[in-house]
């Protein structure tokens, strides 16, 4: 079951980075997150604002991820090209206790049954997130530049009617 956050999921949701930092860091993308994203201001800033999504399972929280509809102000400038440049939903800070397979896939398809159009970008070295992200069937389409200013690979995935 996927919900929106909660206050009183405060805790969970940061054990849940914080498991994600690990699994990146183990997994050769240690810059990505570092060792403090996402903070806590902007975790609540995505609270208050409705962003911030849940997945549970018998009543335990398993992932967490932010989805919002566009635009996204970093995806303004793309070094390639979009698929269409028509409304999106974004989806980001996609991170999960890594207990469940098969996770990123059913957060990807609960986004998708509500937009139609999502957009999602991610490091070069999340080699893990870019198999979820190419399995479930979103294209390429070119770099653009995080808040940060680093780069990040960026992805499309339109439905087909």
């Amino acid at each position: 079951m996927i919900r929106g956050a909660q206050q009183t999921d405060w805790q969970d949701i940061m054990d849940i980075y914080a498991i994600a930092r690990a699994f990146m860091k183990q997994a050769g993308n240690p810059t990505q997150w570092g060792d403090g994203y996402p903070k806590q201001p902007l975790l609540e800033q995505d609270i208050a604002r409705q962003q911030l999504y849940v997945a549970e399972d018998a009543g335990a929280l398993t992932a967490v991820f932010m989805f919002f509809q566009g635009p996204e102000p970093t995806y303004g400038e793309i070094d390639g090209a979009w698929l269409r440049d028509t409304p999106y939903w974004a989806i980001h800070r996609v991170a999960s206790r890594g207990e469940a397979h098969g996770l990123t896939g059913e957060i990807f398809r609960w986004c998708m049954d509500r937009c139609g159009h999502l957009r999602i970008d991610t490091h070069a070295d999340n080699k893990p997130m870019q198999r979820a992200i190419e399995k479930f069937g979103f294209v390429y389409c070119g770099i653009i530049k995080a808040h940060d200013g680093t780069p990040r690979l960026a992805f499309e995935k339109i439905e087909q009617a």
